[in-house]
């Protein structure tokens, strides 16, 4: 491909959950306008999960068609197994193949955490985390029988930094991360690229937790265009994590730094040189045996 050509999927099918809205109606578009077949899946429940209609979902798919590309609705839930196959079989039934996965499906319950209940906490991470790996899971061997396949999985500021009020969500998003470096490993051999993006965008899932003066700097149209890159074929990135917003877009990654180290590791020994373990110039580890290596290093 040549430079400055521009970036198609003419030919590939993309997966994009929680379509209906926001970021990912902003994502599918971008990708149907761009040659891809979609499928458009949204439950089209409440931004706290409860509730189901059709109307999302296939508003986007309509709205795909009219503008002269190809698109199906689904309404399945990612939460469940048989829901992410359904989606799937949605793909390999209307298109024959499955390319990218987009999993953007989420809900929030907020609250503090001394108030947050366990069926709040459950149900945040069945959506985000059990849903993102079941979705995946359901494509992964369709994806790995072809040699081919583009994962972006949804993560977010509040799971990489925390946020107040959203301990669910947090562990959630920051779950998202493990999951996308595991899949960035485990798919090299088969050509499958997994990334992950922690987005700022002004939808209706963060317009009561953002200022007013965010809605038109930051929508969601200005966090698609990484999704597309990170979904076409010419990305050769995986494993990383991205944050964008506003059109700024920068990668996000785990530091470690120098670290201190005895032979006769105390509580006390580390009081006294707690300075030491907190110190930055940080080393970057991309695999857990890099990590692990660093500290039989400082063993020789």
């Amino acid at each position: 491909m040549s430079e400055g050509s521009e970036l198609r999927f003419d030919g590939r099918v993309a997966i994009v959950t929680g379509a209906g809205h926001g970021l990912g109606r902003s994502h599918a578009l971008l990708l149907a306008q761009r040659g891809a077949k979609v499928v458009v899946n949204d439950l089209g429940g409440a931004l706290d999960g409860s509730g189901a209609s059709a109307g999302p979902a296939a508003e986007v798919a309509e709205l795909i068609v009219k503008n002269g590309g190809e698109a199906v609705a689904s309404t399945d839930n990612v939460a469940t197994p048989e829901g992410a196959e359904a989606i799937v079989r949605t793909a390999l039934d209307a298109f024959g193949r499955v390319d990218v996965v987009v999993n953007n499906a989420g809900i929030l319950r907020d609250r503090s955490f001394g108030k947050m209940t366990v069926e709040e906490f459950d149900a945040v991470i069945a959506v985000h985390v059990r849903g993102s790996f079941l979705v995946s899971r359901a494509a992964f061997p369709h994806m790995k029988e072809q040699s081919y396949g583009r994962i972006v999985n949804t993560s977010s500021p509040a799971g990489l930094f925390g946020n107040f009020g959203q301990a669910n969500y947090s562990t959630a998003k920051m779950g998202l991360v493990g999951l996308t470096k595991t899949l960035g490993i485990e798919g090299a051999r088969a050509n499958i690229k997994a990334n992950a993006i922690a987005p700022v965008a002004w939808t209706r899932m963060t317009e009561s937790l953002l200022p007013a003066e965010f809605e038109e700097k930051f929508t969601p149209e200005r966090v698609s265009p990484l999704v597309a890159y990170l979904a076409h074929e010419s990305c050769e990135t995986s494993g990383e994590v991205f944050s964008v917003g506003a059109g700024r877009v920068a990668r996000v990654f785990v530091a470690e730094g120098p670290g201190w180290r005895t032979d006769d590791l105390t509580a006390e020994a580390l009081r006294d040189n707690w300075e030491a373990v907190m110190a930055e110039q940080p080393y970057l580890p991309t695999k857990l045996g890099e990590q692990a290596g660093a500290s039989l290093q400082a063993m020789l």
